[in-house]
């Protein structure tokens, strides 16, 4: 669905719920990381793009001190009353991410009147393709719009973030905003995520397609996993003598492995190799080197596989079907994105093989795993934007 149609059935869910035409159509894109996971928060570098999948947001003034935020994809209505404090729901719930945002524009002094709200989104759920930032930016966009007050974009970005942090709950790092914020058609987004610096790098080239694939797996886990890879990283900084993994090479952490016990070393070993990978795949796009970025995507599955276990044998289904077809088949490399323990995998494809790509992937998964996982192309996409108001 175009971004024109998602707006479009945005607007008539708006009318049958509310009677009335939205006064204010916001959007914002999820994305996908080509390259660079779990380096966020090791002050490393990231390379996402935003996708050609959005979150709509239609709204219009209820003449109230009262807001509703209502979804298409939930039965629930949250609704806020300005006259008190804003406080998070249950925990999981899906409104606490607007209403995070929302709290954030009050502890700015940027103060709303009443206005309702009807939430509509093509960016699959649970699919590491940020449909949350999606929402918090959309959000923000709408407040930027319904306030009259436009935000610096990389304050947008970070408000965005704390809203995830303290009202959902999920220590993110900055990246998944940052390019919901930022993004640019046919660019991809090299992020420094310590200096918050940022480059546009040009991927113009219409010979070559970024093919998204959902496994539709989401892997039950204690919860645990991220913090603890978080601490591990941090004691593996520590044991370095470094302030973050970003201060780390692979002299350095070869010369101190007798210090490090060994899971804490392939934490590090991963995180240190992926900061590097992700610089030299940014020179490579601009190169135009595809051969070249499809082994470091290759290169970047093997090690979030191994040394940093957040892979699934779904995932490695899907990449291990892509490394067969190669690029004489039409596929440059693969690897997973986001999280990891499930959700999409993504692969740098030419555009004339994305068609056989995708029904061998298809066939291939189905016949290994009994799943038929999702897919989609995307470019690279055009960050948050006003559409109406």
């Amino acid at each position: 669905m175009s971004l024109q149609a998602l707006a479009d059935r945005t607007r008539a869910d708006f009318e049958k719920a509310f009677g009335h035409e939205p006064h204010w159509l916001a959007a914002a894109p999820g994305r996908v990381n080509l390259i660079g996971e779990h380096t966020d928060y090791n002050d490393g570098f990231v390379l996402p793009m935003a996708i050609e999948r959005y979150t709509v947001i239609a709204a219009a003034p209820n003449k109230s001190q009262r807001i509703t935020f209502r979804s298409s994809a939930a039965s629930d209505v949250a609704t806020v009353d300005l006259a008190q404090p804003v406080k998070p729901g249950p925990k999981g719930w899906w409104a606490n991410y607007p209403l995070g945002v929302l709290a954030g524009f009050l502890a700015r002094g940027i103060r709303p009147e009443g206005f309702d709200a009807l939430i509509h989104s093509n960016v699959p759920l649970g699919g590491g393709l940020s449909s949350s930032a999606a929402l918090e930016v959309a959000t923000a966009t709408l407040l930027e719009a319904v306030t009259g007050q436009k935000l610096d974009p990389v304050k947008k970005a970070l408000l965005c973030q704390k809203a995830e942090h303290d009202y959902a709950g999920m220590p993110c790092g900055i990246m998944d905003q940052f390019v919901s914020v930022l993004g640019e058609e046919n660019h991809l987004l090299l992020l420094d995520c310590r200096s918050r610096e940022f480059e546009l790098v040009p991927m113009t080239d219409p010979s070559v397609a970024v093919l998204i694939a959902n496994t539709n797996v989401k892997h039950e886990l204690t919860g645990s996993e991220y913090p603890t890879r978080r601490k591990q990283c941090e004691t593996a900084a520590e044991l370095l003598g470094v302030p973050s993994l970003r201060d780390a090479n692979s002299d350095l952490l070869e010369a101190k492995r007798t210090q490090l016990d060994e899971v804490v070393f392939r934490r590090a070993r991963h995180v240190i190799g992926e900061i590097q990978r992700t610089v030299t795949a940014a020179a490579a796009i601009r190169a135009g080197d595809w051969l070249q970025v499809g082994r470091l995507m290759y290169a970047s599955h093997a090690s979030l596989r191994d040394d940093y276990e957040v892979s699934c044998p779904e995932l490695d289904a899907v990449v291990d079907i892509a490394r067969s077809i190669g690029t004489k088949g039409g596929v440059f490399g693969c690897r997973m994105t986001g999280g990891g323990f499930g959700g999409c995998a993504v692969a740098l494809v030419r555009t004339d093989g994305v068609e056989s790509v995708m029904r061998t992937v298809e066939a291939e998964y189905k016949a290994k795993t009994s799943l038929t996982p999702t897919m989609f192309v995307s470019r690279p996409g055009q960050g948050a934007r006003l559409l109406k108001g």
